[in-house]
């Protein structure tokens, strides 16, 4: 049989017609689905950080998405109502048409219920405090039998009484005991050392934190966290200090503004 008798046999021009439908339906199929997923065609997710809802909308549909505020939380430092974090985070390829879940920072604070931290170490009342939402802040010492020993607990400079609702993440200063035989301690090095791990650092030598420095790569609360110490003053030293005394700190997120801790040298006999 020759090849024009083949393709003029009815049932091979029946199979390669069958074909021929097959690929084009098969080839619209993927057109369709392409356009419908919008295939290959993703983009990049901004960042939402700091915005207020009505900016993030805004900026959301322009960028072909929609935001659903779908938690809070409370964050003292932070403007409320401003965006705290969202997902997928900014930076993360998404399809057009993407739902962006946001986390804001709650317009009414939260409150919290003061402890009676008097009676505690000052270690204990660190630990109680954190667990209640709140922060330490400064260490008073006053002439006492009990070095470290809580005497009373301070908020807005004043006696705050245990069970008084107070906003979380408040500031309360500890007046603590010290005795003239148990009064010194030594800077640590903390050089490298994230921001909220340092203050924790200085705290846990029975010091205070004078003043906080960061530098230009420091533009909000969220960069603070990531901060970490460059250099401290008084530098670290295992010279006898008086506890409570101040240090300063100077934070940054630029790593290559730390120094290199060296290893101690070892000599071999």
């Amino acid at each position: 049989m020759g090849i024009k008798s083949f393709f003029s046999n009815w049932i091979v021009k029946n199979i390669l017609l069958a074909a021929l439908l097959m690929a084009i339906l098969i080839g619209a199929a993927q057109i369709l689905l392409n356009v419908t997923t919008r295939h290959n065609k993703e983009i990049v997710v901004p960042d939402f950080t700091n915005m207020t809802v009505q900016e993030a909308q805004r900026i959301a549909a322009l960028n072909d998405m929609t935001i659903e505020v779908t938690d809070s939380v409370y964050i003292k430092r932070m403007e409320r109502g401003t965006v705290y974090r969202h997902t997928p985070g900014a930076g993360s390829h998404v399809k057009k048409g993407r739902r962006i879940m946001l986390t804001i920072n709650a317009v009414n604070p939260k409150s919290v219920t003061m402890p009676n931290l008097v009676g505690y170490s000052m270690r204990q009342a660190k630990a109680e405090l954190l667990s209640r939402g709140l922060s330490l802040g400064k260490l008073i010492y006053v002439n006492d039998i009990a070095t470290n020993n809580v005497l009373s607990q301070l908020y807005n400079s004043s006696e705050v009484d245990p069970g008084k609702k107070i906003e979380s993440e408040s500031v309360i200063d500890l007046v603590v005991g010290l005795n003239s035989t148990d009064n010194t301690t030594y800077v640590p090095d903390i050089t490298g050392t994230r921001y909220l791990n340092a203050v924790d650092a200085i705290h846990d030598h029975s010091l205070n934190v004078n003043r906080l420095y960061f530098d230009k790569t420091v533009k909000d609360y969220s960069d603070s966290l990531d901060a970490v110490v460059y250099r401290q003053s008084p530098e670290m030293s295992m010279t006898a200090i008086r506890m409570g005394s101040p240090v300063t700190l100077y934070l940054t997120k630029d790593k290559n503004k730390v120094p290199v801790k060296q290893e101690p040298k070892t000599s071999i006999e």
